[in-house]
C-alpha cells in the first residue's frame, strides 16, 4: 500500500498527516526528523501522529526502522536544545522580574521552584520527555536554570529515544491502523492538560483565600488598636 494512499483518510482532520507524509516520502528520515523538531517547538503539532506515521512508513519500506528512530530522536534533541536556548537567553533575572509582576504569586514560590529543579531537574527532564505537552515545555526551565548542556542533551536523548521508539514501533506493528496510536495518546494528552488546569485553579484559589485571610487578620489588628 502506498503511504500517501494509506493516510488519505486523515486529510480532513487538519492535514497534519498529509503534511508529515509528504516530508517522509520526499526526504525520508531527515523529513521525519524535521517534523519532530517542529513538534518540539510547536507542541500543537502532535507527535502521536508524526511518530506512528513514520513507523508505518518504515514498515512500507519508505525508510529503514533504524533511520526512523535516529532521525526522529535527533529532531527531538534539536527542538529541545532550541527551547533550552530560549530559556537560557531569557535568564533567571528576567524570570524573577516577570514573576514579580504576576498577580497571586510570591518571590518565594519561584525560589522554591528553583530549589526543586536543582534537586530533581535531571529526573524532570528525563521523565518529562515522555509526558505529552510537558515533553516540550520542560526544556525552557532547564535553560533558565542553566542545567549543564551536556547533561541536558544526554537526558533528552535518552527520554526522547524511549518515547519515539514506543510510538514509532506502534506504527510499525499496527500497519495501516497506525492512527489508533493517536487516539490513545490524545486521551492521555487531554488528561495531562486537565490535571494541569485543575492544579492551576487550586493554586489560584489557595492564593486568593490566603490573601483574604491575611487581609482579615490585618483588619482585626487595626480594630483591636
Amino acid at each position: 500500500m502506498h503511504l500517501a494512499h494509506a493516510v488519505a483518510a486523515e486529510e480532513p482532520k487538519g492535514g497534519i498527516a498529509g503534511w508529515a507524509t509528504g516530508l517522509v516520502e520526499t526526504f525520508g528520515g531527515p523529513g521525519a526528523g524535521f517534523a519532530i523538531a517542529l513538534e518540539n517547538l510547536f507542541p500543537p503539532l502532535p507527535s502521536e501522529i508524526i511518530l506512528p506515521l513514520t513507523g508505518f512508513a518504515a514498515a512500507q519500506g519508505v525508510l529503514s526502522l533504524a533511520s526512523a528512530l535516529f532521525w526522529t530522536t535527533l529532531g527531538s534533541v534539536v527542538g529541545a536544545v532550541a527551547l533550552y536556548g530560549i530559556g537560557a537567553a531569557f535568564g533567571r533575572e528576567r524570570m524573577h522580574a516577570l514573576w514579580a509582576k504576576l498577580p497571586l504569586v510570591r518571590a518565594s514560590d519561584l525560589v522554591r521552584t528553583e530549589e526543586w529543579f536543582a534537586r530533581h531537574g535531571t529526573k524532570a527532564v528525563l521523565l518529562g520527555r515522555m509526558v505529552p505537552v510537558f515533553r516540550s515545555l520542560i526544556s525552557v526551565p532547564a535553560g533558565v536554570e542553566r542545567m549543564p548542556l551536556t547533561v541536558f542533551v544526554a537526558l533528552t536523548t535518552v527520554g526522547s529515544l524511549i518515547w519515539n521508539t514506543v510510538l514509532v514501533m506502534a506504527g510499525y506493528w499496527l500497519g495501516d491502523r497506525w492512527d489508533v496510536v493517536g487516539t490513545y495518546v490524545g486521551v492521555m494528552s487531554k488528561a495531562v492538560l486537565a490535571l494541569a488546569v485543575v492544579a492551576l485553579i487550586c493554586y489560584v484559589v489557595m492564593r486568593v483565600r490566603g490573601r483574604d485571610r491575611r487581609g482579615n487578620r490585618r483588619g482585626n489588628r487595626r480594630g483591636d488598636e
